[in-house]
């Protein structure tokens, strides 16, 4: 569980008071927005300063990654860094390179359990200029100042065995990423771009304090910072076998928050945390954030309590205000909260507390694992603030302040709260059967599990990301904050399909009417919200898909709930599935993963089970033989804000289970994604390098060129299909005309070709004029197909009914190689 707060200096607290709790009825405040200055997406910070885009389609940018997953199918991704290397330099091991522009988006890495300390120095360089050169674990253990602190980025005690960089650079030209040292296990996120047009080089010197901020109130803040209008409350029951319109919202515009509280489902009770106790003379103090339209905090402390008599003296902003007690010791194994009310005298129009805990007495000491910051606002426990404890949160805890003296212990625990197995039995049936629903102009895009739409498909399990929560308090609201447009009309349902009747259903739904949402819908410019459930057992050899999706559209990210069959022995062995995405028809996945705890940021299979929550992944569950899990159960969430996969045509999300999908599970997604059942792009033709008649049928001349045939495989769910094709190697200039479709606004032109030989290099002119370098640096002598792809920017192709495309293989570099061309043409 990862934190969110704000105070980690005073230049971010303020930074953060303009960051307004703002769900108040009528306030006047700019809607989320149907308009950008660029088809690529957000450039730079504005990937998290303009939260309110996000159904803004991409076509002008492609998602890419470079990864150390194993070029044969088999599970050797890293362990000892076959495939590590593209190259190596006298500064290290190449990971990551591109000529063109583009932006990295994400990074990456595990080794060690989670020690970067052995990869040496980690040197970016943008534009030819040398942006980062320092030692990795002292880059995500946030040793650098800002803009490289938590949770931008993060260490494997943040992430449970991983290390992340969610710093976005854009680059005009050129990028490359070396590790001092083979890294072995890494993936580096980034997106090509046709041109360079609205793009500026990363400045490292730019600390973007209020992204810092935006992102540590993850979980608490709608990180939109939109104020909206607020339907009607609805309450009341939704009885078993039955479904409840919750909502009801006319004209344009977007919804903007949802919430349910459900008091029948009660929070799972085997918890992992990691804390610290002070002793005799000890003490600790930090800062939360409370909302200064507060009538009232309380403050909740989970603690464990095998140490009996504990207290201790609790102070806010000075003044004494409770104590901590715990009473006699209870058997170890067990969880306990306590709770203690702030008045509102000591809290009203106040942004943040200093909480001080001084040692009064214990049998041993004083432990401390959480505490939860919740402020009442007119009537409504709000939480605010989550102040999590322990070796795993280092960020966390320096971004509240969080000091102690007289630490007697440090560790991790994992205990239980006292929850009847019936009342667990019964929230899981609701988490998993209740749906939620939500039809836009009509149509149903949204219609997921109650749990998994909100983060957590395997039980009331907390959960904080940067857009949904799960508050397990027992009056905590489950909320999600994805701009949701509609051109006409928006309903939201409940449907109760858990057999459990609910009584007492609370749901509430803000909105921002806006009559440019209808115009920009009809355009293809925006999408509708989608929240797209995939669920059932697992096929030997097959890949299990998160998505299927046709038309246009961009895709952020899902929740997954996983549930292994292995009885004993690695129960776990399910987590080596790699993640594969396939886009706009391409037969090579332009994303191939190395391993599901590392799909989701972490590492070592969550370093054995430590469970964990940053903005954009985590593993907030774990059941062992219990609770609904007959053996090992995970549940995981990865959000791609920055690194959000494009579509125009066609995608497919899959990952697998198990090294080479043999290992047994059920499976169950919730992918949140925009989009619009109409392509934006069209196969307009094919060159067919090995056919004489395609040849001339295209003009297609070449120098240089010796001709052969291949049989191999491409990488991915085919690899085990043998494709034999003819292919040429050129060494000199290659040209051919390739048609274009009616009203072309840019065009992607795919080459397929044998990658057995890295580092093809080309020249590309379309119409006479240099449109760029053509840059390959994969090479696989395993699976020797790769079907890659070079973008043409609208200016090029606008108005036109073909091209004539020029390639000129760069000297010394190997010869070009093709067996076929296809253009594809965007058409929206």
């Amino acid at each position: 569980m990862r934190f969110r707060s704000l105070l980690a200096s005073s230049v971010i607290c303020t930074a953060i008071s303009a960051l307004v709790l703002s769900t108040v009825s009528g306030v006047a405040h700019a809607a989320p927005t149907t308009a950008s200055a660029t088809d690529k997406g957000p450039i730079g910070w504005q990937v998290y300063r303009q939260m309110d885009q996000l159904a803004m389609m991409r076509p002008g940018a492609v998602s890419r990654q470079f990864s150390s997953f194993d070029r044969t199918g088999g599970n050797d991704d890293g362990f000892v860094g076959t495939y590590s290397c593209l190259r190596t330099t006298a500064s290290g091991c190449v990971i990551a390179e591109r000529v063109g522009a583009g932006q990295i988006d994400s990074m990456w890495f595990t080794r060690d359990f989670g020690s970067m300390v052995n990869n040496g120095r980690l040197k970016i360089e943008l534009d030819g200029r040398v942006v980062l050169d320092q030692l990795l674990q002292e880059v995500v253990n946030g040793k650098l100042g800002a803009p490289w602190v938590w949770p931008l980025v993060g260490n494997g005690e943040d992430t449970s065995g991983g290390a992340v960089i969610k710093v976005p650079m854009p680059y005009r030209e050129s990028m490359r990423v070396t590790v001092q040292a083979n890294p072995l296990f890494y993936h580096v996120a980034y997106r090509d771009f046709a041109d360079a047009d609205g793009v500026q080089t990363f400045n490292p010197a730019d600390q973007a304090l209020d992204v810092i901020a935006k992102l540590r109130g993850y979980g608490i803040r709608d990180p939109k910072s939109v104020a909206t209008s607020r339907a009607p409350v609805s309450t009341g029951a939704v009885s078993a076998g039955k479904s409840k319109n919750v909502a009801a919202l006319a004209g344009s515009g977007w919804l903007t928050q949802l919430r349910v509280k459900i008091p029948q489902v009660v929070a799972s009770p085997r918890v992992g945390d990691d804390g610290r106790a002070f002793a005799i003379g000890g003490s600790t103090t930090f800062k939360v954030a409370i909302d200064p339209a507060n009538s009232g905090v309380r403050i909740t402390r989970r603690y464990d309590p095998q140490v009996g008599n504990q207290r201790a003296r609790l102070s806010v902003d000075g003044t004494q205000v409770g104590f901590w007690e715990s009473g006699p010791r209870v058997p170890v194994g067990e969880w306990r909260d306590q709770t203690i009310m702030i008045p509102a005298a000591l809290t009203a129009g106040k942004s943040s507390l200093t909480i001080l805990n001084e040692y009064i007495a214990s049998d041993l000491d004083v432990n401390e694992f959480r505490y939860n910051i919740h402020s009442n606002v007119g009537g409504d426990w709000r939480r605010t603030d989550v102040m999590d404890v322990g070796p795993n949160h280092p960020g966390e805890e320096a971004a509240h302040g969080y000091t102690i003296r007289g630490l007697n212990w440090q560790g991790y625990r994992v205990f239980r709260y006292p929850v009847p197995a019936a009342e667990v039995t019964r929230s899981d049936a609701v988490l998993s059967g209740v749906r939620v629903v939500i039809s836009f102009d009509g149509k149903a895009t949204v219609d997921a599990p109650l749990g998994e739409f909100f983060g957590s498909g395997l039980g009331e399990y907390d959960t904080m990301t940067l857009m949904s929560s799960m508050d397990t308090a027992p009056d905590g609201w489950y909320t999600a904050w994805w701009p949701m447009p509609y051109a006409r009309n928006a309903t939201v349902s409940l449907v109760n399909e858990s057999g459990v009747p609910l009584g007492d259903v609370t749901v509430e739904t803000d909105y921002v009417p806006d009559p440019a949402v209808a115009a920009a819908l009809l355009s293809g410019r925006i999408g509708y919200f989608h929240a797209t459930k995939s669920a059932g057992n697992t096929v030997p050899n097959q890949d299990f898909t998160f998505l299927q999706a046709t038309g246009r559209g961009v895709y952020y990210g899902v929740t997954h709930s996983m549930r292994g069959s292995i009885p004993n022995g690695n129960m776990r062995l399910y987590l080596e599935g790699d993640e594969r995405v396939y886009v706009d028809g391409a037969t090579t996945p332009m994303i191939y993963g190395t391993g599901t705890e590392d799909f989701y940021e972490s590492g070592w299979y969550f370093r054995d089970g430590v469970t964990y929550t940053m903005p954009l992944a985590g593993n907030p569950a774990w059941e062992l033989n219990g609770d609904g899990c007959q053996h090992d159960c995970t549940g995981a969430y990865r959000l791609m804000i920055g690194e959000a996969v494009s579509f125009s045509s066609h995608l497919r999300f899959d990952i697998q289970h198990g090294p080479v999908n043999d290992v047994a599970a059920n499976y169950s997604s919730t992918s949140y994604w925009y989009g619009q059942s109409t392509p934006a792009m069209v196969e307009s033709d094919v060159l067919d390098v090995a056919d004489d008649a395609s040849r001339a049928a295209h003009a297609y001349e070449s120098t240089g060129e010796t001709r052969r045939t291949l049989q191999s495989t491409f990488e991915g769910k085919d690899d085990k299909v043998n494709v034999t094709d003819g292919v040429a190697a050129t060494t000199g200039p290659i040209t051919f005309t390739l048609k274009l479709a009616p009203g072309s606004s840019g065009a992607r032109l795919l080459r397929m070709n044998d990658q057995s030989e890295a580092f093809q290099q080309a020249n590309v002119s379309v119409d006479g004029t240099a449109v760029g370098t053509w840059f390959q640096p994969l090479g696989n002598t395993s699976s020797r197909w790769l079907e890659d792809s070079f973008e043409l920017p609208e200016s090029m192709v606008a108005g036109k009914s073909s091209v004539t495309v020029r390639i000129v293989p760069e000297s010394g570099s190997p010869a070009w190689s093709a067996a076929r061309y296809r253009m594809l043409t965007k058409t929206g």
